[in-house]
Order: structure tokens, then C-alpha cells, then sequence
């Protein structure tokens, strides 16, 4: 019995029919890559085992990851003594299962679960062009539709237009933006939106902050500042730092996981684009190589369109149909 086989998948029938539509590029390109490398050939050697590496590599899963996962394929063949490349699929799908779900107890950060602060106040971060934007209006949206009351703060005041897109978004969800004039103090419009939702008694904060500035020391410099100047008006904020990246850039999405992790106290991330591309893969690099775990992906355009990442749906998708 195959590690799936024991979990029972708790999307919602629409949700999950959206995840597996999104994954379909995916889901083709690597399976495919993996059906022409077996073909004519008997059994599960070296040379094969290094052409797998090749294409998980390829596919975006990320090199440590990859490794790992080489790893353990090699070590099922030797002491299951799998011979068959027909064996292969399941073999690959029960260790990237194991990856993805090594953390049985963990539970998706639900938009109606109960919140342990308020305001809880999550700090969205990410380079330019990744839909930060968009996923915080899309989390303003969910929030309230679960009844939370939700505030959204235009920190990212370099990028001309920001400022107006998040505001576009705030009137799509319905809630309140805090904002300032472009090029004012980032820190000083997370204040000001602290003590706005403080006043109003609001649930959930959301952040918006620069993607760029001259240097990545001068942007990361920036998001410890805010952090700061935050914690002057609630000692624990921000309870959430998110990293938005877009799945569509493969390893471009893995290095900014890099370079953010290091220096930012990430404690979430959000796959943005994952719909359309058949870079999906990164979803299994990035979130087994950083130890930090995936919580919202999007999957199309539309607000309603960012699900909470389950991630026994993600891999029951990523191998719908391969038996």
C-alpha cells in the first residue's frame, strides 16, 4: 500500500478539481520526462537512477532535494530489490509523498481558525512581480468571508503604483487600507495601520512591503526596520512574516527562498502562479529544503482563486492518473 493510500484528502471537491487543473502542465511534463526515460529499458540501474536526477532537477524540484529523494530510491531498490522500471512511478510517488508529508501532525492555517492575537498581524514580503499584492488581496478576501474582521497597510511606498494596486484590491474585498504618499516611511504606514486596527478592534492586518530597493542589504535592512518600529505598538508583531514567490520561476524561486530565509524570520510561504506552468515541482523543493512550510498557493486569477495548501491534495494531484 502506497503512502497515499493511508490519507484521505480534505479539499473540497471544487477546490481540489482546481488544484489538479493547475497542476496538469506539471504533472504532463514530468511524467512525461520520466515514460521516455524508461522506455525500452528493464530495470532500475545506475545510469537510469542518474537520468531521474537529471529530471527531477530539471522539473524544479531543487537540487538538495532531489539528492534526498535519489537517495532514498537507491536505497528502496537495494533492500526491496525493485528491478522494474514499471515499479518506478509508484516508487517516485511514495518518496516524494514521504517528503511532503513528513510532518503527519501539521495542520493547515485555516482563514476561520482562531486567531491567537489581536490584531494578528501578518508582514507580506517578496520581490517585485511575484503577486504579493494580489495574494494579500486575496487574503483579505478569504479572511472576511470567514468573518474576520481584516485591515490592509500600503508599506511598499518605493514601487510607483503600488500604493494604487493594493488599493484596487482593498475595494475588491471590501476592507480598509491605511496608506501614505508615495515615498513616504515604510515603518511609519505599519505603525500608522497597527494602531488603526487597534483602534477599530480589527482581527487581521496585513502588510504589503517593498520588493526592491538599491541593494538586497539596503531591502532586508528596510524589513527589520519595519519590524521594529512595529513591535512599538504590539511587542510581538509581526505574529506572521509570508513569503510570496511565484511557482513560475522555478529555481529563480528557490534562490529569492534563499536569500529571504536567511534574512527574514519567514514563518510561511505562498506559491502564487502555480496554475498554467509546469514548474510546480518547486513547491516539493522549496518546501522541504527550507523547513518551512507552504500555506497558501494560488491557482488563477480571480479572488477566490488562493486555496489553503493541503498537502495531500498537492501530491494526490501531482499524481492523478499515474499508476
Amino acid at each position: 500500500m502506497g503512502i497515499l493510500d493511508r490519507f484521505i484528502n480534505q479539499n473540497d471537491d471544487e477546490e481540489q478539481e482546481k488544484l489538479e487543473e493547475g497542476l496538469e502542465k506539471t504533472r504532463t511534463s514530468f511524467f512525461g520526462k520520466i515514460d521516455r526515460m524508461v522506455r525500452g529499458k528493464d530495470s532500475v540501474d545506475a545510469e537510469l537512477l542518474d537520468e531521474l536526477e537529471e529530471i527531477l532537477v530539471t522539473s524544479d524540484v531543487g537540487v538538495d532535494t532531489t539528492l534526498d529523494i535519489i537517495d532514498h530510491v537507491e536505497a528502496r531498490v537495494a533492500e526491496d530489490q525493485y528491478v522494474s522500471t514499471e515499479e518506478l512511478n509508484l516508487l517516485i510517488r511514495d518518496e516524494i509523498a514521504k517528503l511532503m508529508l513528513e510532518d503527519e501532525d501539521e495542520r493547515p492555517a485555516d482563514f476561520d481558525a482562531r486567531l491567537p492575537n489581536k490584531p494578528h498581524v501578518i508582514m507580506v514580503v517578496g520581490v517585485n512581480g511575484v503577486g504579493k499584492t494580489t495574494t494579500i488581496g486575496k487574503m483579505a478576501h478569504k479572511y472576511k468571508q470567514a468573518g474576520k474582521s481584516v485591515m490592509v497597510g500600503a508599506a511598499d511606498t518605493f514601487r510607483a503604483a503600488a500604493i494604487e494596486q493594493l488599493e484596487i484590491w482593498a475595494d475588491r474585498a471590501e476592507v480598509p487600507i491605511i496608506k501614505q504618499q508615495h515615498g513616504s516611511d515604510p515603518a511609519a504606514v505599519a505603525y500608522d495601520t497597527i494602531e488603526a486596527a487597534q483602534a477599530r478592534d480589527t482581527d487581521v492586518v496585513l502588510i504589503d512591503t517593498a520588493g526592491r530597493l538599491h541593494t538586497k542589504g539596503g531591502l532586508m535592512d528596510e524589513l527589520a526596520k519595519m519590524k521594529r518600529v512595529m513591535q512599538k505598538r504590539t511587542e510581538s508583531a509581526p505574529h506572521e512574516v509570508l513569503l510570496v514567490l511565484d511557482a513560475s520561476t522555478g529555481q529563480n524561486a528557490l534562490r529569492q527562498a534563499e536569500e529571504f530565509t536567511e534574512s527574514v524570520d519567514v514563518t510561511g510561504l505562498a506559491l502564487t502562479k502555480l496554475d498554467g506552468t509546469a514548474k510546480g515541482g518547486v513547491v516539493i523543493g522549496v518546501s522541504h529544503q527550507f523547513q518551512v512550510p507552504v500555506k497558501y498557493i494560488g491557482v488563477g486569477e480571480g479572488i477566490e482563486d488562493l486555496q489553503v495548501f493541503d498537502r495531500k491534495g498537492f501530491v494526490e494531484g501531482l499524481f492523478k492518473g499515474v499508476a
